[in-house]
């Protein structure tokens, strides 16, 4: 048989095992219009879930952000209310929550900054809405018991953006990857991720460990998601670099021996950066082959809302690998061996000369 017809297949009933059937809401089977509310509607992510929002059919009733550049929401509906003040905003969910179920808050999508996820999420669920939060779910992998029994009090539930796991190119590798079974040796990955920055990013609250969870929380949550999603869980992990805008180290999976490296300095990308252009460059390498996936982006935010409404979301349980293992690597102090660096490190030798903390 054709290797292309037989991993058709294979995608094909990967997709019936793992996806429900559609018109089931999270937790309320609804199969009419929802009500959504919004945090951190000034944010950089927010627009992507304005637009999911819009794109899956449903409505936004309410925003809040205490910087008020919030003009975006006359894009979706000139009835949004809005709230500088994140109280006011608690006490308008409330006030709907007592109201009919046209006018209540079915969800709350959550586009706070890092730190303020958790206490975000706990706002929603306590006003009788669902929840669709950004990555990372939260900083510290404790919080998520909390959270876990707070959806039990509520009978209302947490989703998080995994979206790596719905692009399509890499539902195709993992239905490949579970259609062949283990490899019979550990395969060999290596994962660059350079998005470059100017200097605000340090003056904001991203470059702020304590808010934001560093670097590898950030911008590097996603990646390791998909990675142990491919490859299997963590067996080892060590930390190369720990830079305010730059890390890498060695993660050795279930399956896979991981180099990694991630940078937000624009001098670190292959090509010359230029303000007002792509900043960018994404690289996984598996056993030397480059895994094609530059191109797919532009709407997974919205593949996530459409899996979540169907009640196929991804919850607190499927983030939690991803959070505990960035905190390990928060934690870790550093170590080199130079048969586990990525090569950006072996290339560049002046990181590995009591460098790493500069």
């Amino acid at each position: 048989m054709d290797w292309r017809n037989g991993l058709k297949k294979t995608v094909e009933w990967y997709k019936e095992k793992h996806e429900k059937k559609p018109g089931i809401y999270i937790t309320s089977k609804r199969e009419t219009v929802m009500n959504f509310a919004i945090t951190g509607v000034s944010g950089y992510i927010a627009p992507r879930h304005l637009k999911a929002i819009r794109d899956t059919g449903n409505r936004l009733v309410a925003a809040t952000d205490p910087h008020d550049s919030v003009g975006i929401l006359d894009q979706y509906s000139f009835d949004v209310r809005y709230f500088p003040e994140i109280e006011r905003f608690d006490r308008h969910l409330d006030k709907l929550r007592r109201g009919s179920d046209q006018e209540k808050v079915h969800c709350v999508s959550i586009c706070s900054p890092n730190y303020l996820h958790d206490a975000h999420m706990r706002l929603a669920l306590r006003a009788g809405a669902d929840v669709i939060c950004e990555k990372p779910l939260v900083i510290n992998p404790w919080n998520l018991d909390a959270l876990h029994l707070l959806e039990n009090e509520t009978g209302k539930r947490i989703n998080t953006v995994l979206q790596l796991r719905v692009h399509p190119a890499l539902v195709e590798l993992k239905a490949k990857f579970d259609h062949e079974g283990p490899p019979r040796s550990k395969r060999d990955v290596v994962v660059t991720y350079v998005t470059g920055r100017g200097s605000w990013y340090l003056m904001s609250w991203k470059g702020s460990e304590e808010r934001s969870g560093g670097l590898a929380t950030n911008i590097g949550i996603h990646f390791f998601d998909l990675l142990m999603w491919l490859f299997g869980g963590v067996q080892r992990s060590e930390l190369h670099l720990r830079q305010p805008k730059r890390m890498a180290g060695f993660i050795e999976l279930k399956h896979a021996n991981i180099r990694w490296f991630l940078s937000v300095h624009p001098e670190d990308l292959p090509f010359s950066a230029e303000a007002g252009k792509k900043a960018t460059f994404r690289s996984i390498t598996v056993d030397g082959q480059e895994l094609e996936f530059t191109e797919g982006f532009t709407d997974l935010h919205t593949r996530i809302y459409e899996k979540t409404i169907k009640g196929d979301g991804f919850g607190i349980e499927d983030a939690r690998p991803s959070i505990e293992l960035v905190h390990t690597i928060r934690t870790s102090p550093l170590v080199y061996e130079n048969g586990t660096a990525h090569p950006f490190l072996l290339e560049n030798k002046a990181f590995l000369d009591g460098l790493s903390h500069g």
